[in-house]
Protein backbone atom coordinates (compact mmCIF):
# COMPACT_ATOMS: atom_id res chain seq x y z
CA UNK A 1 0.00 0.00 0.00
CA UNK A 2 1.14 3.55 -0.72
CA UNK A 3 -0.16 6.82 0.70
CA UNK A 4 -1.67 9.32 -1.74
CA UNK A 5 0.98 11.88 -0.74
CA UNK A 6 3.80 9.48 -1.66
CA UNK A 7 2.59 8.79 -5.21
CA UNK A 8 4.95 10.19 -7.85
CA UNK A 9 5.10 10.15 -11.64
CA UNK A 10 6.15 6.64 -12.67
CA UNK A 11 4.56 4.93 -9.63
CA UNK A 12 2.76 1.67 -10.39
CA UNK A 13 -0.72 1.27 -8.90
CA UNK A 14 -3.32 -1.48 -9.08
CA UNK A 15 -6.92 -0.62 -9.92
CA UNK A 16 -9.38 -3.53 -10.13
CA UNK A 17 -6.42 -5.90 -10.30
CA UNK A 18 -4.94 -4.17 -13.36
CA UNK A 19 -1.56 -2.37 -13.28
CA UNK A 20 -1.40 1.34 -14.11
CA UNK A 21 1.55 3.73 -14.42
CA UNK A 22 1.13 7.25 -13.04
CA UNK A 23 1.80 9.67 -15.91
CA UNK A 24 0.75 12.90 -14.19
CA UNK A 25 0.49 13.87 -10.54
CA UNK A 26 -0.62 17.16 -9.05
CA UNK A 27 -1.15 18.06 -5.40
CA UNK A 28 -4.08 20.26 -4.48
CA UNK A 29 -4.36 21.85 -1.07
CA UNK A 30 -7.73 23.56 -0.59
CA UNK A 31 -8.11 26.23 2.06
CA UNK A 32 -10.20 23.89 4.19
CA UNK A 33 -10.15 20.11 4.36
CA UNK A 34 -7.52 17.61 3.39
CA UNK A 35 -5.04 17.98 0.59
CA UNK A 36 -5.42 15.55 -2.30
CA UNK A 37 -3.31 14.11 -5.09
CA UNK A 38 -4.89 14.30 -8.53
CA UNK A 39 -3.51 11.45 -10.56
CA UNK A 40 -3.69 10.51 -14.22
CA UNK A 41 -2.76 6.88 -14.89
CA UNK A 42 -2.24 4.84 -18.04
CA UNK A 43 -3.18 1.16 -18.15
CA UNK A 44 -0.24 -1.13 -18.85
CA UNK A 45 -2.19 -3.82 -20.66
CA UNK A 46 -4.87 -1.85 -22.51
CA UNK A 47 -3.52 1.73 -22.57
CA UNK A 48 -6.71 3.26 -21.17
CA UNK A 49 -6.35 6.42 -19.10
CA UNK A 50 -7.88 6.84 -15.64
CA UNK A 51 -8.08 9.92 -13.47
CA UNK A 52 -8.15 9.49 -9.71
CA UNK A 53 -8.31 11.90 -6.77
CA UNK A 54 -6.77 10.50 -3.59
CA UNK A 55 -6.54 12.21 -0.18
CA UNK A 56 -2.84 12.42 0.71
CA UNK A 57 -3.29 10.34 3.88
CA UNK A 58 -5.40 7.61 2.22
CA UNK A 59 -3.64 4.46 1.06
CA UNK A 60 -4.06 2.90 -2.37
CA UNK A 61 -2.83 -0.45 -3.63
CA UNK A 62 0.52 -0.30 -5.36
CA UNK A 63 1.78 -2.93 -7.77
CA UNK A 64 4.71 -5.14 -6.74
CA UNK A 65 7.32 -4.21 -9.32
CA UNK A 66 11.01 -4.81 -9.83
CA UNK A 67 13.26 -2.05 -11.14
CA UNK A 68 16.45 -3.03 -12.97
CA UNK A 69 19.14 -1.08 -14.77
CA UNK A 70 19.52 -2.12 -18.40
CA UNK A 71 21.53 -0.91 -21.37
CA UNK A 72 19.63 0.03 -24.53
CA UNK A 73 21.00 -2.00 -27.43
CA UNK A 74 18.85 -1.29 -30.50
CA UNK A 75 15.29 -1.16 -31.83
CA UNK A 76 13.54 -2.96 -34.63
CA UNK A 77 9.97 -2.63 -35.91
CA UNK A 78 8.44 -4.57 -33.03
CA UNK A 79 10.60 -3.99 -29.95
CA UNK A 80 13.28 -2.07 -28.11
CA UNK A 81 16.07 -4.40 -27.01
CA UNK A 82 17.76 -3.97 -23.63
CA UNK A 83 20.40 -5.95 -21.76
CA UNK A 84 20.52 -6.20 -17.95
CA UNK A 85 24.06 -5.00 -17.14
CA UNK A 86 24.33 -7.32 -14.11
CA UNK A 87 22.96 -10.61 -15.44
CA UNK A 88 23.31 -10.03 -19.22
CA UNK A 89 19.66 -11.09 -19.58
CA UNK A 90 17.93 -9.67 -22.66
CA UNK A 91 14.65 -7.74 -22.33
CA UNK A 92 12.48 -7.01 -25.35
CA UNK A 93 10.03 -4.14 -24.82
CA UNK A 94 7.17 -3.85 -27.35
CA UNK A 95 7.34 -0.57 -29.27
CA UNK A 96 3.54 -0.24 -29.40
CA UNK A 97 3.31 0.32 -25.63
CA UNK A 98 6.19 2.79 -25.46
CA UNK A 99 6.16 4.82 -28.68
CA UNK A 100 6.56 8.04 -26.68
CA UNK A 101 10.02 6.88 -25.46
CA UNK A 102 11.47 6.34 -28.95
CA UNK A 103 13.02 9.79 -29.37
CA UNK A 104 14.81 9.63 -26.00
CA UNK A 105 16.50 6.22 -26.27
CA UNK A 106 20.18 6.30 -27.19
CA UNK A 107 22.18 3.18 -28.01
CA UNK A 108 24.61 2.19 -25.28
CA UNK A 109 22.93 4.29 -22.57
CA UNK A 110 21.47 2.75 -19.40
CA UNK A 111 17.84 3.12 -18.38
CA UNK A 112 15.70 1.83 -15.52
CA UNK A 113 13.15 -0.78 -16.57
CA UNK A 114 10.10 -1.44 -14.41
CA UNK A 115 9.03 -5.10 -14.46
CA UNK A 116 5.58 -6.36 -13.36
CA UNK A 117 4.86 -10.10 -13.40
CA UNK A 118 7.85 -10.77 -15.66
CA UNK A 119 6.90 -8.12 -18.24
CA UNK A 120 8.60 -4.75 -18.75
CA UNK A 121 5.89 -2.16 -18.21
CA UNK A 122 7.89 1.08 -18.18
CA UNK A 123 11.15 2.60 -19.35
CA UNK A 124 12.22 5.46 -17.09
CA UNK A 125 13.70 8.29 -19.13
CA UNK A 126 15.97 10.66 -17.15
CA UNK A 127 14.67 14.19 -16.57
CA UNK A 128 17.64 15.64 -18.48
CA UNK A 129 19.40 13.99 -21.42
CA UNK A 130 22.39 15.04 -23.53
CA UNK A 131 21.81 14.88 -27.29
CA UNK A 132 24.03 15.55 -30.29
CA UNK A 133 22.72 18.04 -32.87
CA UNK A 134 22.35 16.06 -36.10
CA UNK A 135 20.74 18.74 -38.31
CA UNK A 136 20.79 22.47 -37.82
CA UNK A 137 20.03 25.36 -40.11
CA UNK A 138 22.58 28.14 -40.20
CA UNK A 139 21.33 31.26 -38.50
CA UNK A 140 21.19 34.42 -40.55
CA UNK A 141 22.86 37.35 -38.82
CA UNK A 142 20.26 39.91 -37.81
CA UNK A 143 17.42 37.35 -37.97
CA UNK A 144 15.95 37.99 -34.54
CA UNK A 145 12.25 38.26 -35.29
CA UNK A 146 11.33 34.85 -33.82
CA UNK A 147 12.74 35.04 -30.28
CA UNK A 148 16.24 34.04 -31.38
CA UNK A 149 15.58 30.29 -31.66
CA UNK A 150 15.69 27.76 -34.45
CA UNK A 151 14.61 24.13 -34.71
CA UNK A 152 17.29 21.43 -34.71
CA UNK A 153 17.07 17.66 -35.01
CA UNK A 154 18.98 15.35 -32.66
CA UNK A 155 20.53 11.96 -33.53
CA UNK A 156 17.33 10.25 -32.33
CA UNK A 157 15.03 12.45 -34.45
CA UNK A 158 13.85 14.69 -31.60
CA UNK A 159 13.17 18.26 -32.76
CA UNK A 160 14.09 20.97 -30.24
CA UNK A 161 14.07 24.77 -30.44
CA UNK A 162 17.52 26.09 -29.53
CA UNK A 163 19.33 29.46 -29.56
CA UNK A 164 20.78 30.57 -32.90
CA UNK A 165 24.40 29.95 -31.85
CA UNK A 166 23.94 26.14 -31.61
CA UNK A 167 25.63 24.35 -34.53
CA UNK A 168 25.52 20.87 -36.03
CA UNK A 169 27.65 18.36 -34.10
CA UNK A 170 27.37 20.17 -30.76
CA UNK A 171 25.91 18.53 -27.67
CA UNK A 172 22.93 20.03 -25.86
CA UNK A 173 21.08 19.23 -22.63
CA UNK A 174 17.31 18.78 -23.06
CA UNK A 175 14.48 18.58 -20.51
CA UNK A 176 12.71 15.35 -21.52
CA UNK A 177 9.38 16.31 -19.96
CA UNK A 178 9.01 19.55 -21.93
CA UNK A 179 11.45 18.97 -24.83
CA UNK A 180 13.05 22.32 -24.02
CA UNK A 181 16.67 23.21 -24.57
CA UNK A 182 18.49 23.76 -21.27
CA UNK A 183 22.14 24.42 -22.15
CA UNK A 184 25.04 23.61 -24.45
CA UNK A 185 27.27 20.81 -23.14
CA UNK A 186 31.02 21.07 -23.57
CA UNK A 187 32.56 17.72 -24.45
Amino acid sequence: MIRGGDIVKGSCLLQNGQPFIVVEREFHNPGKGTSVARIKMKGIKDGRVLSLTVPTQQEVEDAEVEVIKAQYQYADQDAYHFMDTDTYEQHDVPVENHEDKKLYLQEGESYELTIFEGEVIDIKIPYKVVFTVEQSENAVKGDSVSNNTKPITTETGLVVKVPLFIKQGEKILVNTETNEYLERVNS
